[in-house]
């Protein structure tokens, strides 16, 4: 397979890897099963596609906005939803990112099931830019591969970033909920005000995340947001382990490699057979993994004695 096709799977690791770092925040640190992360990472995309197309901004304004949308939308489903309790908050996420999705695909303003298209220009001026400086090394061929550095280069940035927060007493606190919100309320602490800062950045990421998904399909349609991708966040979330920002970067890959390599298989089955198989054999080798190590392969075991 050509060299294109690895730096596309690489592209949709990076993506899902921004993605997840949010559900880690979220259900590995905080408790929170957070089923919405879809919804924010489709408010960021159409977000930016609506501010360049019919608002004519630059793309770079567009995507600050497009980021603090996406975190008012988590303000306004934390304040709504955050006093309930582990899968009622579940459902209430699933909820909000099924409204977003047929809001978007049935709105005047986000072009309906015609979706948007036109707002990459600014993003194509610098791929250009990039591939002249690639040429020096012969790289130039590869059209994709300055998003793919743009991805991992942001990647890194936020995983370093979400490390280092982790060990700030910001951070204890939110462990202090996960393991137990009702202690941690009685030490004085405001478990609400934390549990929101927590949904907030990770929608913050879901938008970073659906900017790069917009970049990557330069199409954007309402179909590209279903609760799939919140699902293939948390299979990543497993894979690499609860309570491992690391992890979430090992478990894209591997995830990615696996569903997008199974495609090599020369089997007699038909397209649409083949295309099962490949999901039957990522979700066998999640079982397996469940059995072996259930922490994940960078998890650490004692994550899991807190009940989300």
């Amino acid at each position: 397979m050509s060299v294109d096709f690895w730096i596309n799977v690489g592209v949709l690791a990076g993506i899902y890897g921004i993605f997840t770092l949010g559900l880690q925040l979220n259900a590995g640190f905080t408790g929170l099963l957070n089923f919405g992360q879809a919804g924010f990472m489709a408010i960021g995309a159409y977000s930016v596609g609506i501010f360049v197309v019919s608002w004519g901004l630059p793309l770079w304004l567009a995507f600050l906005l497009a980021v603090a949308l996406a975190v008012a939308a988590g303000m306004l489903v934390g304040i709504s939803a955050l006093r309930l309790r582990s899968h009622h908050f579940a459902i209430a996420t699933i909820g909000f990112a099924e409204i977003v999705r047929y809001t978007l695909q049935n709105a005047e303003f986000s072009g309906g099931n015609q979706g948007l298209i036109g707002f990459d220009d600014d993003w194509r001026s610098v791929n250009e830019w990039a591939l002249s400086k690639l040429a020096s090394v012969e790289l130039d061929a590869y059209t994709q591969l300055p998003l793919l550095l743009a991805i991992w280069a942001t990647f890194l940035v936020l995983l370093v970033t979400m490390e280092l927060l982790q060990r700030t007493p910001w951070a204890r606190v939110l462990r202090g909920i996960r393991e137990d919100e009702d202690a941690t309320a009685a030490l004085g602490k405001n478990t609400f005000s934390y549990k929101l800062q927590s949904l907030g950045i990770a929608a913050a990421l879901a938008a970073i995340a659906g900017f790069f998904v917009s970049l990557n399909i330069t199409y954007l349609y309402p179909t590209v947001f279903d609760p799939t991708f919140t699902f293939f966040g948390y299979a990543i979330l497993v894979l690499g382990g609860l309570g491992s920002y690391t992890g979430v970067a090992l478990g894209s890959i591997i995830f990615w490699v696996l569903l997008e390599g199974t495609r090599l298989m020369e089997t007699s089955l038909s397209a649409g057979q083949q295309s099962s198989l490949r999901f039957v054999i990522v979700g066998l080798s999640l079982i397996l993994l469940s059995r072996l190590r259930p922490q994940g392969i960078l998890g650490n075991r004692n994550e899991l004695r807190a009940e989300p």
